[in-house]
């Protein structure tokens, strides 16, 4: 199967610069496995469509402001850094632009010196490893200092940096939003589970791997990036006892796709566990654990929308786009969603 054979057309003004007002009232496209037909809804209608017993598998990764602007000490040249991930406390991997000013030993100042870095080596694909130099808590000096990495298809400036999390995001360490959970508010979880709808939370720390086109011309010929991922005992018990009961898995987002399929076994029964996932789904790939997916529009050729039409196949997800674009849906991180039931 070939890269090309997920394209489609899409008019650059249907790419969400800002985020919608109210969470939950984002459009969201119902798609049924079973049928051609797709169904117009609101985001908050979601609830019409979960059962008692179905189990919601939200991503609880919070993103880092890890977009930082300095300069380099000596020539005041002005640098960007972007943290890509932790190696240990103060080592990072990192893209600094410009590249060809970051040599090994160069160092770098931010908010006044109070944030300095020194790269340290050389990382894979032009990437920098940096070792920082700060007093207190590096999180807070960060928070501080740093600016969301948005997707370079965004040129809008966020207003608020809350908007790029999820309600629910708790642990640090992604340097992407994990967005078909944007579109959640604190009353809809809470309206969801007055339903009996129960909710599980995993962690995939996001990385900047997610916008990296496919290069490879044969969809078998790519290599995904690595994601760190972990799943509770508790989380596990709740996922487990749905599939027992003939109840449905309900993935927000590729990210908790993944992680629930890397876990997943062929008994259908995920475990407590942590590690790095590589997984890369595509059409003739069999799903383990996930039997519905709420999920966002996503880039054209892209690993996510080949993940996508393995749960509802390539016609009809391509379908489904073309629909989309006729009816001006909003694509990408900030837009529309759609849950494939």
């Amino acid at each position: 199967m070939k890269v090309k054979d997920f394209d489609y057309y899409l008019p650059e003004e249907l790419i969400a610069q800002v985020p919608i007002e109210k969470r939950d009232e984002a459009r969201l496209m119902i798609i049924d496995k079973e049928r051609k037909e797709v169904d117009h809804k609101i985001f908050k209608d979601i609830i019409d469509y979960l059962e008692p017993g179905d189990c919601l598998v939200l991503n609880d990764t919070r993103v880092l402001p890890a977009r930082l602007i300095g300069e380099k000490e000596g020539s005041g040249g002005k640098m960007e850094f972007l943290l890509l991930k932790r190696i240990d406390k103060d080592n990072w991997e990192t893209l600094v632009k410009p590249g060809k000013k970051a040599k090994i030993g160069s160092r770098f100042s931010f908010g006044n010196g109070e944030l300095k870095a020194q790269v340290v080596a050389l990382g894979e694909e032009g990437s920098r490893i940096v070792e920082f130099e700060y007093e207190g808590i590096f999180e807070e000096v960060l928070d501080r200092l740093g600016q969301m990495p948005l997707p370079p298809y965004i040129k809008e400036k966020l207003e608020d940096k809350e908007q790029y999390q999820t309600v629910y995001s708790k642990e640090t360490g992604s340097a992407a939003a994990p967005t078909a959970g944007l579109h959640f508010t604190e009353e809809l979880l809470e309206k969801i589970k007055d339903k009996g709808v129960n909710l599980a939370f995993l962690t995939l720390h996001v990385g900047l791997g997610t916008f990296r086109p496919v290069k490879a011309e044969d969809i078998n010929d790519h290599i995904m990036h690595s994601e760190y991922y972990s799943l509770s005992k508790e989380t596990a018990e709740i996922i487990n006892k749905a599939k027992e009961n003939g109840k449905r898995v309900i993935a927000v987002g590729t990210t908790s796709c993944r992680t629930l399929e890397t876990i997943g076994d062929e008994n259908e029964r995920v475990r407590e566990a942590s590690g790095w996932t590589d997984i890369f789904i595509f059409p003739g790939y069999k799903f383990k654990i996930v039997d519905a997916l709420i999920t966002n529009f996503h880039l054209p050729q892209s690993t996510l929308l080949m993940l996508v039409s393995a749960l509802c196949t390539r016609e009809k997800m391509l379908n489904a786009y073309e629909i989309a674009v006729k009816e001006k849906y909003r694509f990408f991180s900030f837009g529309d969603a759609m849950f494939i039931k």
